[in-house]
């Protein structure tokens, strides 16, 4: 998935002419801490809500404004983990796209990353998790898949975790069924740690109600 494929139509960006006050106001509407400033769909800067607080001339135009991460963008065929690198690096509430040659194609909303993220990990979908530790010199994803698929089961999901100041990592699995018991008891027999793992239908309802609780507080 690429960040042209995340781009939020409703956001709308600022003109240099723009006050302060407006990008306030627009900010609240849209329920984010940062908006593009944008002349003749040329992609000008980032300005935040500190930007304009620490200015403190809010009858002024935007374009007068001293940006502090006046460059943040993303180009429109970056992948999905660059945006995600890039909202947690900068600590974002809105990225704007632009092409090779700066122009401004849209905005990516943090909600909207969210739900782009809840559909390709799966997370919405019904299914055991399992979560294994091992060193990373024993990681092998042909091993585990075979193990799964060996059990009349699919991988939907999955990802590591690394710790860097050990050798150790974690791999959470989230297959296509609930019924894992054959998978858990095959990686036992293959030496395999199993940290942790999660059956209950219950699970998948509280996966869903937590999804829709932050929707719905990402919507107020």
């Amino acid at each position: 998935m690429l960040a042209i494929e995340l781009i939020s139509e409703y956001i709308v960006p600022l003109k240099t002419s723009d006050t302060a006050l407006t990008a306030l106001s627009l900010m609240e509407e849209f329920k984010v801490k940062h908006l593009p400033i944008v002349n003749e769909n040329l992609f000008l800067g980032l300005i935040s809500e500190d930007d304009i607080y620490a200015y403190n001339q809010f009858d002024e135009a935007v374009g007068a404004h001293p940006l502090a991460k006046p460059q943040i963008s993303i180009l429109e065929h970056q992948h999905i983990y660059d945006v995600l690198s890039a909202f947690q690096l900068d600590n974002l509430s809105l990225l704007p796209v632009i092409d090779a040659k700066n122009k401004y194609l849209g905005s990516i909303h943090t909600w909207v990353l969210i739900s782009h993220l809840a559909e390709i990990t799966g997370v919405i979908n019904p299914g055991g998790i399992i979560v294994l530790e091992m060193n990373v010199l024993d990681y092998s994803l042909s091993q585990i898949a075979q193990i799964i698929e060996s059990n009349n089961s699919k991988l939907i999901n999955l990802y590591v975790r690394t710790h860097s100041d050990s050798t150790r990592l974690e791999v959470t699995m989230k297959l296509n069924t609930m019924d894992i018991e054959a998978v858990l008891q095959t990686f036992y027999r293959y030496n395999y740690l199993v940290r942790a793992y999660y059956t209950e239908e219950k699970l998948n309802s509280k996966i869903h109600d937590n999804y829709d609780s932050l929707m719905n507080y990402l919507n107020l």
